[in-house]
């Protein structure tokens, strides 16, 4: 399996979706993954769109579908990119409601999206238009729009699997119950030490098996993993609270702030105050 990057993306479980409108995006982020669902519309531009295994070219105006986990990213030297996310979780498919049978479409396109989906022709031109109208909406309208978006990609006839083959499972998709008991320690402790030894004992194996067993199930190395558990709490910290970066520092298991800013900017490709100050002009929470 390929080392992709994984992205900590600024969503929690309070989030139904969240949106960063980017009108001058450069780009420069690697093929990488995260668990969330995306939607990805790419305007005002052209270069080359990788998901999964597939690497194609795409127009002035792209839309597509990543599901959790499935590796992506778009490329262009242009300087007049514009690019509107839209990211949920994992979790929506099995939300209650979707179960519904009007909601089976839905249903579908998020089962696809495992795969990418590609949307073109008047139908794209018709979602490009709810989802630019979207970044303007605030409240209960916001919701219906959200809906009204995902409903209209899952009935669009031109849409397209962008890759057939990738079936590679990462990051959180394994089901071993061992790797589950550690992650949902780690989550819960973020703020203490998490010595490899003590989590290993939790399973009862040495500090090499557990290391190499870690790895093999989440394609991450175990301080990896630690590390980017912790600045995903930090961009929750920062996007959502007045917390200074200090106490955010402390209160996400780092061990100095010099050490914070620069695990912070390796992960993110730039400063926490300078992610608060640019998530506070590109995000919106819904």
């Amino acid at each position: 399996m390929a080392e992709f990057q994984q992205e900590i993306v600024p969503i929690n479980k309070d989030d139904l979706f969240i949106i960063l409108n980017h009108p001058n995006a450069l780009f420069d982020y690697p093929v990488h993954y995260h668990p969330e669902y995306e939607i990805n519309l790419v305007m005002n531009c052209t270069g080359t769109r990788v998901v999964g295994d597939s690497e194609e070219e795409f127009g002035t105006s792209d839309l597509v579908m990543v599901g959790p986990s499935l590796p992506h990213a778009w490329k262009s030297t242009a300087k007049t990119n514009h690019v509107i996310t839209i990211q949920f979780s994992a979790d929506m498919l099995n939300y209650p409601m979707l179960g519904k049978r009007i909601f089976s479409p839905i249903r579908q396109l998020l089962q696809d999206s495992a795969h990418g989906l590609s949307f073109e022709g008047p139908e794209q031109a018709a979602i490009k238009e709810q989802i630019i109208a979207l970044t303007r909406m605030q409240g209960f309208q916001s919701v219906t729009t959200f809906l009204e978006i995902l409903s209209l990609m899952a009935n669009a006839n031109r849409k397209r699997l962008v890759t057939n083959m990738y079936e590679q499972e990462l990051g959180m998709s394994s089901k071993s119950r061992r790797i589950s008991k550690v992650c949902e320690y780690i989550d819960a402790n973020l703020e203490k030490e998490l010595n490899l030894s003590e989590v290993a004992a939790l399973v009862n194996m040495s500090d090499s098996a557990f290391s190499h067993f870690f790895k093999k199930r989440t394609g991450l190395s175990y301080i990896n993993y630690v590390n980017n558990q912790r600045i995903a709490k930090a961009c929750d910290l920062l996007a959502g609270t007045t917390q200074s970066a200090a106490e955010i520092c402390y209160d996400c298991g780092f061990n100095n702030k010099s050490n914070f800013i620069r695990i912070f900017r390796k992960k993110k490709g730039m400063t926490p105050i300078e992610y608060r100050k640019f998530i506070s002009q590109m995000l919106i929470k819904y």
